[in-house]
């Protein structure tokens, strides 16, 4: 806590109050170095917003007291400070439709919009930021649209849409495949790309990493699947002969089989070594939008359009049951198509997501519906941190939201410009990285939450 926020939360109602209208009295007495130090002070910035008889727009309106006619011939006055001034004005101004909602979410809106900037002002209030204790999601890259231009910067200069990421085992990379044929590898400290991986005819629609970290796997709308090996950054082998677009990628823990899943809606298991195909799974009746395996590597579970969720036995090559609501009177799970699904660690829930609205928990064990979470509009991506107590979703309402699954609970939010369609948890469990439809990553640190050793 700041000696600022300290402080002020030893104070009455009445004197929080004169605190939070200090700008308009520097600004009357022309102290305005004081101004400056008021304004880019993230814990005033944040008690401002979050008092009742203040907020949003009355912190924006702040900022106009710098555009004073008195305050130009001032001793104190400092053009590049007052540029930085109005660069964190702007960015307020492009939040305050989300602060307005949900004001936890002021440090990563802040952050995604300014860390474009250099200004020393800029650099001090995400320095502020990025020693808050309080739970929230903070962006560690310039993701968002900044303020003071309409040219939006996309991560490394990219701009296609990302279909699919996953995350390195030991943390310090992603990789994700994406609409113009091509796969990147990212780093995850550093937001930089490593290489591109080129070979696809069509667009790039899933990936997998081994558990070992050695090799990638990607599925394509060219009805392929490649494997690449991520020190060389060469493709390895190709699988053919499938006879539609490869939708869902999943690879076993043990590293020895990748499960695929299909437009014409069955997946199929290939052996890695040989690349020869073991099972066909049939059952769907539209195609399949994704696939995860349990921990112990008995069941892959695949998501559907047709509204399903099945588990297919991988040493038998069977369907073992089909996740329905014992609620429901019909067959279906979800009443819209499925997008997403995770299993948690301990292998004994499913969480699925779906563009019904909501995400669903169910019990892995008698194949019954647990509950239920919703907040949502049409949900795209599901996520399960490794300790188990987290799932984050990505929708298409342009929000990624952390869930205390168990207790039903939304931890913390953060909004994007565009729909969020894809998210990733790495291991340290307090890195998320989300993709949108416009191309962007956004990489963002969970705040408040202890990461993993």
């Amino acid at each position: 806590m700041s000696s600022f926020a300290g402080k002020f939360a030893q104070l009455s109602l009445s004197d929080q109050r004169t605190i939070l209208i200090d700008p308009r009295i520097k600004a009357k007495i022309g102290k305005w170095k004081t101004l400056y130090k008021r304004l880019t002070d993230f814990d005033f910035i944040d008690a401002k917003i979050n008092h009742s008889d203040f907020g949003v727009q009355s912190l924006i309106e702040d900022y106009d007291l710098i555009d004073d006619t008195k305050f130009f011939t001032h001793p104190e006055y400092n053009d590049q400070t007052v540029k930085a001034l109005k660069l964190i004005q702007g960015a307020l101004r492009l939040s305050a439709y989300i602060l307005i909602q949900d004001t936890k979410q002021l440090a990563g809106q802040l952050s995604g919009r300014l860390l474009y900037f250099d200004a020393p002002e800029i650099k001090d209030v995400l320095q502020q930021i990025s020693q808050i204790q309080t739970t929230c999601l903070r962006t560690l890259t310039a993701s968002l649209t900044p303020p003071g231009t309409g040219l939006v910067r996309t991560l490394g200069g990219y701009s296609d849409q990302m279909n699919a990421v996953a995350v390195i085992p030991d943390g310090k990379y992603v990789i994700c495949a994406y609409q113009n044929k091509t796969l990147k590898l990212w780093d995850l400290h550093t937001a930089e790309e490593k290489f591109t991986l080129i070979g696809h005819s069509d667009s790039v629609s899933a990936v997998a990493v081994t558990p070992d970290g050695k090799y990638a796997i990607s599925g394509s709308y060219d009805k392929t699947l490649k494997i690449w090996d991520l020190d060389t950054a060469e493709e390895k082998f190709t699988i053919s002969g499938h006879t539609s677009w490869v939708n869902a990628v999943a690879v076993t823990p043990d590293g020895k089989y990748v499960i695929s899943g299909f437009l014409d809606a069955t997946l199929k298991v290939w052996d890695l070594d040989t690349a020869e195909e073991k099972f066909t799974f049939s059952g769907h009746t539209s195609w399949v939008n994704a696939v995860a395996v349990t921990p112990d590597g008995k069941y892959a579970i695949s998501a559907s359009r047709d509204k399903t969720l099945k588990v297919w036995d991988l040493q038998s090559g069977k369907l073992k049951f089909t996740l329905i609501s014992h609620r429901s009177r019909n067959f279906s799970s979800h009443t819209k198509p499925v997008n997403a699904v995770a299993v948690t660690p301990d292998g004994k829930y499913v969480i699925s997501g779906s563009s019904d609205k909501t995400l669903k928990v169910w019990d892995l064990q008698s194949g019954k519906l647990k509950f239920t979470l919703k907040d949502h509009r049409s949900v795209n991506a599901v996520a399960v941190a490794p300790d188990g107590k987290y799932v984050i979703s990505g929708s298409s309402d342009t929000t990624l939201k952390v869930w205390n699954w168990q207790n039903r609970d939304i931890i913390t939010s953060f909004t994007g410009d565009y729909r969020l369609y894809r998210c990733v948890v790495a291991p340290d469990g307090v890195t998320i990285v989300a993709g949108d439809t416009s191309g962007r990553l956004h990489f963002l640190r969970l705040e408040g939450i202890e990461a993993s050793p």
